[in-house]
This record gives structure tokens, sequence and C-alpha cells, in this order.
């Protein structure tokens, strides 16, 4: 299993959209996201979709106006690894050797 590296913004989209696996609608994404441009949203969105960390009702979105109508949810097959990409107590816990019993 790889190691995921996400950027800032990244991290943000994700984060408002939850690892729980329902959907948001681009229109509720861009009104929750601070402090992201709507061409930026659109430019992380279509990054997480090229890597297939996310999913979209619709594959080919080039514009604003077509990413306020399309659903997206992360993608279920990477919800575990995100999860712990996203959560630093995750990794340092993966690092820690396992206690072991004295005899």
């Amino acid at each position: 299993m790889s190691e995921i590296n996400l950027s800032g913004s990244e991290i943000t989209v994700l984060k408002t959209m939850g690892l729980n696996g329902s959907q948001v609608m681009g229109e509720v994404l861009l009104s929750r996201v601070q402090g992201l441009e709507e061409a930026e949203l659109l430019d992380v969105l279509q990054g997480l979709m090229a890597v297939g960390y996310v999913l979209g009702s619709k594959d080919n979105i080039r514009k604003v106006d077509e990413m306020l109508n399309v659903t997206f949810r992360v993608n279920s097959a990477y919800m575990k690894m995100l999860h712990s990409a996203l959560d630093p107590r995750a990794r340092q816990m993966q690092n820690k050797p396992r206690r072991r019993r004295r005899e």
C-alpha cells in the first residue's frame, strides 16, 4: 500500500466533502469551501477525479457552471487510505512498533 500525499487545497476539499461516502452537489461544495476560488476548486476536483479519489456524476468538467450541477463523492476504494492521509495520528500509529509481551 503506497502513501498518499495531498496538497493543502486537496485536503480542504476532501474534508469538506467528508469521508463517509455521501454525495455532495458542486453548488453546495462551492459554498462550503473557504479560501478557494471557483477556478481553483475546479482544478482540485479535476485532479482528485483524475487520480480516482473522487467520483462525479459527470466525468469531463471544464467550466464552473458545469461543476455546480454535478454530484461528487469520495471513492470508497480509497476511503481508508485517504482517512489515514488526513489524520496525522494514524500515520504515527503505523510507524509505532506494537507492544510485545514479556516472558
